[in-house]
């Protein structure tokens, strides 16, 4: 089974419409919704914007549906001057750029675990090809592999959009990401992360969001429905 987590209803009910005969579940007032997706097992859910509403929805997808691996689908920012509203990115790993405990001696974005402490933590490589070879079915667009930055704060400011890119050289700022990744790394799940880039750095405010949301998410809808209907997700199980 494939978890796909989106943060906003229009990433995840283009998904669900395509769902046959979905069984519904409500755990924690969140959504999921497993069926078929073109004959793949999948679950879907809305988990909300922000990182804590991310990694208590995909905590619980872990734990009641066990999925094989997980993918975060739906916009961001773009945090790149190459990169325009469209283009799709594909996170090589994924960093929490609001974790600051620098006053003890640590970079940004250190996470503490018990056991454990990290900044950048890797997708998978294999969901991260498939996401690729996905993308690839779209017209004119742009296809970028690379870090993306998460927090908890919606970033419209372009001199804050730099800073993040020149401190984490990451292409794309979102809100969900990075505490996705590190559930499903503490519970040694594969997991992917994709973008549609809704802001770019030249249209970054709250307006351009609105404006450009819908388009930017159909086209992550797009690409995991292709990746649901080819053999790129028993290309992943596979490896």
């Amino acid at each position: 089974m494939i978890g796909i987590i989106c943060a906003l209803d229009i990433e995840a009910e283009g998904l669900k419409h395509q769902m046959d005969n979905p069984s519904i579940y409500n755990i924690a007032q969140i959504t999921y919704s497993k069926g078929h997706i073109n004959g793949g097992e999948t679950v879907v859910a809305e988990c909300g914007v922000g990182k804590v509403n991310a990694s208590m929805c995909t905590q619980i997808m872990i734990d009641q549906f066990r999925p094989e691996w997980i993918i975060n689908s739906g916009i961001a920012g773009a945090l790149a001057d190459n990169l325009t509203i469209g283009s799709m990115v594909i996170a090589s790993d994924v960093v929490q750029h609001d974790m600051d405990t620098s006053a003890l001696g640590d970079p940004l974005g250190t996470i503490w675990f018990n056991n454990d402490k990290q900044i950048y933590i890797a997708a998978d490589t294999a969901i991260a090809a498939a996401l690729k070879v996905a993308c690839a079915m779209l017209e004119n667009t742009e296809i970028f592999t690379g870090r993306i930055a998460t927090g908890d704060s919606f970033i419209d400011d372009r001199l804050k959009r730099k800073k993040l890119y020149q401190r984490f050289n990451a292409l794309a700022c979102d809100m969900e990401g990075g505490a996705i990744g590190q559930v499903c790394y503490r519970n040694r799940i594969p997991f992917g992360i994709l973008r549609s880039i809704s802001d770019s750095m030249n249209e970054n405010e709250a307006s351009d969001y609105f404006k450009f949301k819908e388009t930017a998410a159909q086209k992550s809808i797009d690409v995991i429905t292709y990746l649901l209907s080819t053999s790129l997700a028993r290309f992943v199980n596979d490896q």
